[in-house]
């Protein structure tokens, strides 16, 4: 079970950048359902979402970097190129930050999983997180990745 939100933020790049990060390239084989591959700076991911907006269930599961290759000839859409920044909150609670590259390009958004449903619902998020966009479906990656061209005045509301 993933129990997320998502956040776009204000914090300047030098901020961001003095976290440790991985670097993400990932594709869709299908959004609906979300089947999902991922490859990270050291491990590749076949991944299964269920539908849903903060609470969704996760299935993933290693795969080889051949798989991977095999599978990336498959993807439907553009595929996502990431950094992903690793910032740490109270609570043991750690920031996703990814700040994202290729089409789209220019856009940061911040997601907190949670260990619970009410944990998620108890979340203060910190002065930075500007507008929580967990509830709207065109931040979920799976619908990212069907851009061609991001007006990001049009989608954050």
């Amino acid at each position: 079970m993933e129990i997320e939100k998502k956040y776009l933020i204000t914090l300047p790049m030098n901020e961001i950048t003095k976290y440790p990060h991985i670097n993400i390239e990932q594709g869709y084989i299908s959004t609906n359902p979300v089947i999902r591959i991922r490859k990270t700076d050291e491990t590749c991911y076949l991944t299964y979402k269920s539908s849903g907006l903060m609470i969704r269930e996760e299935f993933e599961e290693k795969i080889s970097n051949q798989q991977y290759d095999h599978l990336k000839t498959k993807i439907d859409f553009n595929p996502i190129t990431k950094q992903r920044y690793l910032i740490p909150l109270d609570n043991s609670l750690t920031v996703e930050l990814d700040v994202f590259s290729g089409k789209l390009k220019g856009l940061i958004v911040a997601e907190v999983e949670f260990p619970s449903k009410e944990v998620a619902n108890n979340f203060k998020p910190p002065s930075w997180f500007i507008q929580e966009v967990t509830c709207n479906p065109q931040f979920q990656n799976s619908n990212l990745c069907k851009e061609t061209n991001i007006d990001f005045l049009n989608i954050i509301k």
